[in-house]
């Protein structure tokens, strides 16, 4: 469904000059500096999967994305989406993508939602009756009731997302491009965004690839996942290998009211370590191995907890920890 062979983006900027007038200078300036924003990527993503697609900021993500939507084009190797290539054939290719950056949106500012939707049935020849279908459904799975006459610029983030999504899946593609669309979003509404991802992708077989900076989307969300970092694809594994690999170590922190009284002898295969500092327990384990309401049981019994935080590992710590 998706295919990237050897896939490479070069960006040439003009090199900034230094000293006095030096914002003039550069303006006339020739001097150019080579950056490689993606280089040598391949990958090939079968129907109906779901891909997450990590790395930190700047690795090229968003790059890759507007290369197989065709915003932009590879400086060399070949894509395919949906059977076409995206710098060939982009209309053929447009038809059969959705594409949802969370930072930005499709629809129109001043416009009542509905109005963007109408706008993009046109734009995609879509017939009368099966938009009637689609903006049934997505009204449904995505609760647009409430906001489909408010005009965009009135709208939370998450009631944006929510629209952008429908709007990126109304001509009914197959394949679906997210780039961080959970990004700025409250728990309530990350877990709204996901719970429909997942019905989408089980039964309508759309084949999605995900973006994001947060654990949770991947862990809950992918099947497998590919690393990049610094352009260059590190990794492309399922999420169990992943963990058998490096130890997705997750974190709850516990503030007690005095000093907790650990058992002299606590052993349990999920737990990795414990650390104690005053009142402050620090407890590192693997979800896969034993849930988090278990410890949080547990932990309880040792004394009367003030506060409990949790906290999955970032990006940054994951690839440190795959190569360091």
């Amino acid at each position: 469904m998706i295919k990237a062979d050897r896939v490479g983006k070069t960006f040439f900027l003009t090199q900034a000059k230094e000293g006095r007038f030096s914002s003039l200078r550069t303006l006339f300036s020739r001097e150019k500096r080579e950056v490689k924003a993606v280089e040598d990527v391949s990958f090939s993503i079968e129907e109906g999967e779901f891909v997450g697609y990590i790395g930190p900021n700047g690795a090229g993500k968003s790059t890759t994305i507007k290369m197989l939507s065709g915003i932009l084009h590879p400086t060399e190797g070949e894509i395919i989406v949906g059977g076409y290539s995206p710098q060939k054939d982009r209309a053929r290719v447009a038809s059969r993508i959705g594409v949802v950056f969370g930072q930005r949106t499709q629809l129109w500012w001043d416009l009542p939602v509905r109005d963007s939707f109408e706008i993009l049935q046109a734009m995609y020849k879509i017939d009368r009756q099966s938009y009637v279908r689609a903006m049934e459904m997505y009204k449904e799975l995505l609760d647009l009731h409430d906001f489909l006459d408010t005009p965009v610029r009135k709208l939370s983030l998450g009631q944006r997302v929510r629209a952008d999504l429908a709007a990126a899946l109304l001509h009914n593609p197959p394949i679906l491009f997210l780039d961080e669309p959970t990004i700025g979003l409250d728990v309530v509404a990350k877990t709204r965004i996901r719970a429909f991802l997942r019905e989408v992708n089980r039964t309508q077989k759309k084949t999605i690839l995900l973006t994001t900076h947060d654990m949770d989307d991947i862990e809950q969300l992918c099947s497998r996942i590919i690393v990049i970092n610094h352009g260059k694809k590190m990794v492309d594994t399922s999420i169990q290998e992943l963990r058998n690999r490096i130890g997705l170590a997750s974190m709850i922190q516990i503030d007690y009211q005095k000093p907790p009284k650990l058992p002299e002898a606590y052993a349990n295969e999920g737990v990795e370590r414990i650390e104690l500092a005053e009142n402050e327990l620090t407890i590192y384990y693997d979800k896969g191995k034993i849930p988090s309401p278990r410890i949080l049981s547990e932990v309880a019994q040792w004394g009367e907890p003030l506060d409990i935080r949790m906290k999955e590992p970032g990006i940054e710590e994951i690839i440190k920890r795959l190569y360091r």
